[in-house]
């Protein structure tokens, strides 16, 4: 039974509320509106309080609740994409028993993507430090035992450079990251395959390429979202996609709302680049 069977509010208007601890879930939204261009969606950028990946439980936790409720009460939001490594881990399953009328989907590294294509079965996958530690992530880990070997990498510094456009401190990261993981390439024993397990991490991918070579393949989770949160909306027939059909005029792309904790130029900055729009973002304080 759908949440809209089950006497449910229509909620096919509202938007899809999209958060991470800054500027790395703009990877993910800019998948979700390649899947969804008709849905109206409202990102929050909690820069204020960042990075999440090295942050404790308790604060990822009490960060995530809030934005959460913000998002519901001032937006009204259909559905919840946490487009944070580091929050999913720490957060999601809170979430979802807090708030259980609102489909909420999470990311995770893609540890078995990357598990059924890589032909060497040796995967790289780079991180923040809250992530790998985390109990979601061993626990994927531990449910991929023997099919492939992990080279797990945390990042210390690298979503913080990338937030902030420090282009010299990323290129040594990432550098010294995957220098220290070993042989990338489709030899015997060497990582075919390296995994960006941060939303941040897309971001890079032309420096990490000048670094591991061209016969590496890269993974995100950006599109697994976009296809889930498509999926979920679906059930409950909340995709404006589902109206727009049997409109032929409907298909209109919607506006984007940004808002963030922390500095507005650095998030617009982010967005005029990677997703090449001109848009005001506003700044709000969320406790």
């Amino acid at each position: 039974m759908t949440r809209a069977q089950a006497g449910y509010a229509d909620r096919s208007a509202s938007a899809i509320g999209v958060f991470d601890s800054g500027v790395g879930g703009i990877s993910v939204l800019r998948a979700l509106r390649d899947e969804l261009p008709l849905e109206k969606f409202v990102y929050v950028a909690d820069s204020g309080h960042a990075p999440y990946g090295e942050r404790d439980d308790a604060h990822v936790i009490t960060r995530s609740h809030a934005i959460t409720r913000y998002l519901l009460v001032q937006h009204r939001i259909k559905a919840l994409v946490v487009a944070c490594n580091t929050a999913t881990a720490a957060a999601i399953k809170l979430l979802r028993q807090d708030f259980p009328d609102l489909p909420i989907v999470g990311i995770e590294p893609a540890l078995k993507p990357a598990a059924l294509s890589s032909k060497t079965k040796v995967i790289g996958v780079l991180a923040t430090r809250g992530t790998l530690n985390s109990e979601k992530f061993r626990s994927l880990l531990a449910s991929l035992h023997g099919q492939a070997r992990f080279v797990l990498q945390p990042c210390d510094g690298l979503a913080d450079a990338i937030e902030h456009g420090d282009a010299t401190k990323m290129i040594a990261i990432c550098a010294d990251s995957t220098g220290a993981m070993g042989q990338f390439g489709q030899e015997q024993a060497s990582m075919d395959t390296l995994v960006l397990g941060c939303t941040h991490y897309p971001f890079i991918a032309d420096t990490l390429r000048n670094l591991v070579g061209d016969q590496v393949a890269f993974l995100e989770g950006g599109v697994p979202v976009a296809r889930q949160t498509r999926r979920l909306l679906a059930q409950c027939n909340w995709l404006v996609q589902q109206i727009a059909d049997a409109t032929p005029d409907a298909h209109v792309a919607m506006p984007i709302q940004f808002f963030t904790t922390g500095d507005t130029e650095n998030l617009q900055t982010a967005v005029n680049r990677w997703l090449e729009l001109k848009v005001d973002v506003q700044s709000i304080t969320i406790s």
